[in-house]
């Protein structure tokens, strides 16, 4: 089994083994997971913070013309010197590569006195190309300079807080609920958006340097990692900034699981109040007799997620991302290591990349809810007596143009030049064939249950 392609059948096997295990943790109740969710909220963001710290205090540590470290993608280390190159000439055209050993590592420039040449960082703004490198200052990490970009990362902002308001749906389990869960949602909006977004943010762009651009960053599957590499041989020494990497990535698999296991606790509890209220099969509104969880809600998501899981690890390698025929034939060919449909790079370019595809379907949903929260802020507090301008009309009408861009963006990104058409365009399919079913499945249950599909005047008014 190969550690970069572990096989389609190693996936599934993982995503199924990971659902179930976070389902377990649910299952024992309340009370586990909130602790289980505290632990790993304070390692994660501690291992954050600690990150960040580095980041920044190797920016300061190294102004322009001083000794850093150069990262090499290939062997994916960091190093001091700068690379010896040769030129090759193919179809015509000259280009410099760098000179490797054996093991790919990149061979040392060396100088006049026979030793090898430092590498002296620089903060470039952008390559002859145009394409931008670095940041020159840190006033430049939060100003806007495009505004498609802003754009872009104002979408990533929305699915990084997606999740704030989870705790919401513990409400019946709160001691104090009118008093708890309020404080509780701000503080996870404060954390999240604070800490595990702009602070990251801020230390990851002000982090780039000549030594790593964002054009490494746009290139590699995992850029933060690198820079840990590059941080953690500055802090540790040479050759031991992956044992920091490696620490690091520890607590983003933790976070995995808390994440993961607050999604399910959402659901769960979700699905057992509409069992509860018959909107969905009876049995989702019964509680365990031991854990007092809403166990057959949390299994059944858990089975769920793991079928959703499977099926996105089909074809991740499809459409813009198939692997040229060349790199085919390397693929392991294992029951754990052979990647499904992989015969051919036009076979592969045909199909659509299904991790892809799953991650736009479930993101569309996060813009849909958020959305008609919106909607029902607006509606439920018009004639309410505590309405406020602001907080029920200017603010959720705000939340309903952010939610509807970010929607229109899935039919207009791709002719923009951002990704390709097939996925957004089967992921807006998918998620209308999920509103066609549940429409059609709340309309036949409320029937059956001898109510009213919409309401038609409001308790009080005529």
């Amino acid at each position: 089994m190969s550690a970069t392609n572990p096989g389609t059948m190693f996936e599934m096997v993982v995503a199924v083994l990971f659902s179930l295990g976070v389902a377990y943790i649910a299952h024992r109740g309340v009370t586990g997971s909130t602790a289980v969710n505290i632990a790993i909220n304070v390692i994660q963001i501690s291992a954050l913070l600690v990150f960040s710290v580095l980041a920044i205090g190797y920016r300061l540590n190294h102004p322009p013309g001083s000794v850093a470290y150069l990262f090499d993608s290939v062997s994916g280390e960091a190093y001091t010197y700068e690379f010896a190159t040769t030129q090759t000439t193919a179809n015509g055209q000259t280009t410099e590569t760098i000179v490797r050993d054996a093991n790919m590592v990149p061979q040392p420039k060396m100088g006049a006195d026979g030793k090898p040449v430092p590498y002296q960082i620089s903060y470039p703004d952008k390559d002859a190309m145009g394409n931008f490198l670095t940041h020159a200052s840190g006033s430049s990490v939060v100003k806007m300079h495009n505004f498609g970009w802003m754009f872009v990362q104002a979408t990533v902002a929305i699915l990084i807080l997606v999740g704030f308001e989870s705790v919401t749906s513990m409400g019946g389990e709160a001691i104090n609920p009118k008093r708890h869960v309020p404080i509780a949602v701000i503080t996870s909006l404060l954390v999240q958006g604070a800490f595990c977004y702009l602070i990251e943010y801020f230390s990851a762009n002000y982090f780039l340097n000549s030594g790593y651009t964002m054009q490494n960053a746009a290139g590699s599957s995992a850029p933060i990692g690198d820079m840990m590499i590059v941080v953690g041989d500055a802090l540790l020494g040479s050759g031991r900034g992956r044992i920091f990497m490696l620490i690091e990535s520890v607590t983003v698999f933790l976070a995995l699981i808390g994440t993961t296991l607050s999604c399910i606790n959402t659901g769960a509890r979700v699905t057992y109040a509409m069992g509860k209220d018959q909107e969905v099969p009876e049995h989702f509104g019964i509680l365990h007799e031991k854990n007092l969880s809403p166990h057959r809600a949390i299994w059944a998501l858990a089975i769920i997620s793991a079928v959703i899981g499977c099926i996105a690890l089909l074809m991740p390698f499809g459409d813009a991302g198939a692997i040229v025929d060349s790199a085919i034939a390397t693929l392991p060919h294992g029951f754990w290591s052979s990647v499904w449909f992989a015969t051919s790079h036009d076979h592969m370019a045909a199909l659509p990349q299904s991790l892809l595809t799953i991650t736009l379907a479930s993101n569309f949903g996060t813009f849909l809810l958020y959305m008609l929260s919106c909607v029902i802020c607006i509606v439920a507090y018009q004639g309410h007596p505590n309405f406020s301008a602001m907080r029920h009309l200017f603010i959720p009408v705000f939340g309903v143009l952010a939610n509807l861009a970010c929607m229109i963006f899935y039919l207009i990104g791709p002719f923009l030049g951002y990704g390709t058409k097939m996925e957004p365009l089967l992921a807006l399919g998918i998620a209308a064939v999920w509103a066609i079913y549940g429409a059609i499945y709340f309309t036949r249950a409320s029937r059956a249950a001898g109510r009213a599909t919409f309401v038609a005047s409001r308790a009080g008014r005529a």
